[in-house]
C-alpha cells in the first residue's frame, strides 16, 4: 500500500477497536483507495451519553447503502432522507429546549437487516463547545493518564468530578494528508470514573459554566500537544491564501521527497507532547504526514469528521508552537485569524464565538508571542483569557488550570449567557506622558485596579533610546504612573514583558490579572 493506503489503514484500525463501528462497517479495498460500505451509520461524534445543541438546527449524519431510506426519531421528532449516490445522508433536526431528560435517539431504514436500525441512549440537549488547540487543552485531570498532564488539588478535584449533566467527547489523535469521515472517540458522563482522561481545561470549563447557567454541557475535545495553528485548518484554505500557501508546498515537497526516499529508520509518530523531553531522546526522520506541526494534518484527521456537529462555540488553547516554516512568531496572528474565519464558514455561524487562552509565563515563551496571541481581538465576537499570573518557570503545562476554565466560562458567561460579570483584566488602552512620568489608561477596570500583595511590579520605562529600566508604578483611579528618576523624558512603557515576569500582580478588583503589554507595540499583521 502507498502512503494514503497506510493512512487510512491505521484510522480503520483505531475504528475497528469500536465494538459497535466493527458490527457496522465492513471495509472494501479499491485500487489505492479505501472506501466504507455500511448498511447504515452515523457520523462519530453521535454516541450514546451525547449533548445536541439547544436552540439550533441539529445536524444528523452518516452513510448507508445509496438510495437507503433513513429516519432519525428524537424528542418527538421524525426526520426522513435518502442516502445519496454516495452514499452520504443528512438531516436537521429543528431547534430544541435544553433538557437534562435522559433521551433515546432511534435511527432507522427500509433495510430489513438487524444493522439497518440503531438506538442511542442517554441522550441531553443543551450547550455544546469544542475544546481545541495543542498540550495545554489537551492536558487530562490525571497525570496517570498523560504524563505531562495533572492539576492541582488532583486527587479531590476529581474525586468530586461527579456531574452527570457534563458530557466529554474526546478525539483520537488523528494525523493524515485526506480529510476523514470519522474521528475515534466517544461521549463520557463526567464521573469520578471518567474524569481522569477529560481535558482538564475542558472540564473546569464546562463545571464553571454548568454550575451558573443550569443546562448541560458537552465539551467536544480536539487537542494534540505541540501543534502549530495551521495543522488544524484546511488544504483549500491554506492553499488560497498567498501567505500560507508556501507552507503548504513546502510540506508537499517533505511528503514527496520522504515517499521518494524513505528513510532506514522512521520515527514512530508521537503520541504526546514531547516539547517537555526536547534533546532527551534521538532524534529520527518522521513521516511528515504524522507531524503535527506540519499544515492541515490535524483538521483533516479530527476537525473534518465533526463538522457539522451543531455547537454554540470553541474555546482554544495554543501559541507555544509557532514553527518558522510558517513564518514563526510574526506570521501567527495572520494564521488565528484565518483558522477562525474558516471554522465559522465550516460552521455556517459568521459570528461562532472564539475564546483563546494566552499563553502563561515561562522562561522559553516569549512576551512577542503572547502579543501576536493578543491580535485575536481585533476580530469580533472573541476575546482572551490571561494566564500570566498562573505560569511555572520550567513547566510549560501549569497545573493550576482551575483558574484557566473558571476565566473561560467566565467570558462565555459574560458574552453569551446575559450574566453581569467582568469577564477580562485591565487592558491596556491608551498612554500620555505627563512630565517625567506616563499616564497608562486601561479598559475592564471593574470597580478599580488592585496591586496584588504589595507594590506593583515588572513594570518597566523607556526614554526615546528605548533602554527600558526598573520603573516606580503607582495606582491613580483607573490608571497608572509609570516614573523612574533615570528617564526624564519618558516615551514608553512596558508591563510583565518578559519570558517569566516575576511577581507581575496588576489585577482588577474581579480578580483577573492584566494583560501584558507595550506601549511601543507595532500592529498585528491580520
Amino acid at each position: 500500500m502507498n502512503l494514503i493506503d497506510t493512512e487510512s489503514a491505521s484510522v480503520m484500525k483505531k475504528l475497528h477497536s469500536r465494538p459497535l463501528l466493527s458490527l457496522l462497517i465492513s471495509i472494501v479495498f479499491f485500487g489505492n483507495g479505501l472506501s466504507l460500505s455500511a448498511e447504515v451509520t452515523l457520523a462519530s461524534p453521535f454516541t450514546d451519553h451525547m449533548v445536541l445543541q439547544r436552540e439550533m438546527n441539529v445536524p444528523v449524519w452518516g452513510d448507508a447503502a445509496p438510495g437507503t431510506t433513513v429516519k432519525v426519531e428524537f424528542a418527538g421528532q421524525e426526520k426522513t432522507t435518502t442516502a445519496g449516490a454516495d452514499g452520504k445522508w443528512k438531516v436537521i433536526l429543528d431547534p430544541m429546549p435544553a433538557s437534562s431528560e435522559p433521551r433515546e435517539m432511534i435511527v432507522s431504514s427500509n433495510l430489513k437487516s438487524e444493522i439497518g436500525n440503531l438506538k442511542f441512549s442517554d441522550v441531553l440537549v443543551g450547550e455544546v463547545w469544542i475544546g481545541s488547540g495543542q498540550s495545554n487543552m489537551d492536558a487530562t485531570m490525571s497525570k496517570k493518564v498523560k504524563w505531562f498532564a495533572g492539576v492541582n488539588n488532583e486527587e479531590a478535584e476529581i474525586a468530586a468530578a461527579d456531574y452527570p449533566l457534563i458530557r466529554m467527547f474526546t478525539g483520537e489523535a488523528i494525523r493524515t494528508n485526506q480529510p476523514q469521515s470519522r474521528v475515534p472517540g466517544e461521549w463520557k458522563v463526567c464521573t469520578p470514573q471518567n474524569a481522569p482522561a477529560f481535558s482538564a481545561v475542558g472540564y473546569f470549563f464546562a463545571r464553571q459554566l454548568q454550575k451558573d447557567i443550569q443546562v448541560p454541557v458537552g465539551i467536544i475535545t480536539l487537542a494534540y500537544g505541540a501543534s502549530s495553528a495551521h495543522a488544524w485548518i484546511s488544504r483549500e484554505t491554506l492553499e488560497a491564501d498567498p501567505k500560507l500557501k508556501p507552507v503548504v508546498e513546502q510540506f508537499d515537497r517533505e511528503v514527496r521527497e520522504f515517499r521518494a526516499n524513505p528513510p532506514d529508520t522512521v520515527a514512530a509518530a508521537p503520541s504526546e507532547d514531547v516539547s517537555a523531553k526536547a534533546g532527551k531522546t534521538k532524534k529520527a526522520v518522521a513521516d511528515p504526514v504524522t507531524v503535527q506541526q506540519n499544515p492541515t494534518v490535524l483538521f483533516n484527521g479530527m476537525v473534518a469528521p465533526v463538522i457539522p456537529y451543531a455547537i454554540r462555540g470553541v474555546i482554544w488553547y495554543q501559541g507555544e508552537t509557532m514553527p518558522l516554516n510558517a513564518g514563526g512568531t510574526q506570521l501567527y496572528p495572520h494564521i488565528q485569524a484565518v483558522l477562525i474565519r474558516e471554522w465559522r464558514t465550516l460552521w455556517g455561524q459568521n459570528d461562532l464565538p472564539f475564546y483563546i487562552v494566552q499563553i502563561a509565563a515561562h522562561e522559553k515563551q516569549s512576551p512577542e508571542k503572547r502579543e501576536a496571541q493578543a491580535t485575536v481581538l481585533a476580530i469580533p465576537n472573541t476575546a482572551m483569557a490571561v494566564a500570566i499570573d498562573i505560569g511555572d518557570r520550567k513547566n510549560v503545562h501549569p497545573p493550576n488550570k482551575q483558574d484557566v476554565g473558571d476565566r473561560l466560562a467566565r467570558i462565555a458567561r459574560a458574552k453569551l449567557y446575559g450574566k453581569k460579570i467582568e469577564c477580562s483584566g485591565p487592558m491596556y488602552s491608551s498612554m500620555k506622558v505627563e512630565g517625567n512620568a506616563v499616564r497608562i489608561n486601561f479598559s475592564h477596570t471593574a470597580e478599580g485596579l488592585v496591586a496584588k500583595g504589595g507594590p506593583l511590579k515588572t513594570f518597566v520605562i523607556a526614554g526615546a533610546d528605548k533602554k527600558f529600566v526598573q520603573a516606580e508604578a503607582m495606582i491613580d483611579g483607573n490608571s497608572v504612573l509609570v516614573s523612574s528618576p533615570a528617564v526624564p523624558a519618558p516615551v514608553a512603557v512596558r508591563y510583565a514583558w518578559d519570558n517569566y515576569p516575576e511577581g507581575c500582580n496588576l489585577y482588577n478588583t474581579a480578580g483577573l490579572p492584566c494583560a501584558p503589554f507595550r506601549t511601543d507595540a507595532q500592529p498585528g499583521a491580520l
